[in-house]
């Protein structure tokens, strides 16, 4: 799957804030039929970054969020200036 079909955007609330600064998390939402392992590939490849975990969450609204912890190297928060959200 191509990475922007699968990422479909980045999610900037309240608590994404506070995952991106504690646990160097990023939270994006993503295709129904994305799996771990391509969300993992696509951000890869999007952000040339190293992700280290992906925990996939389908909400109530219907929406399918992917909670993406990066490695020690690349801090959240950059990547998250990088997209325009801080």
């Amino acid at each position: 799957m191509e990475p922007y079909k699968v990422i479909k955007n980045p999610l900037s609330t309240e608590k994404a804030v506070r995952l991106m600064e504690s646990e160097n998390k990023l939270l994006f939402v993503v295709d129904q039929k994305a799996g771990k392992v391509e969300v993992k590939e696509a951000i890869e490849k999007l952000f040339s970054v190293k992700v280290v975990k992906v925990n996939i969450l389908n909400d109530v609204k219907g929406r399918k969020k992917a909670y993406v912890k990066l490695s020690h190297e690349t801090p959240a928060i950059d990547v998250a200036t990088e997209l325009g959200l801080m």
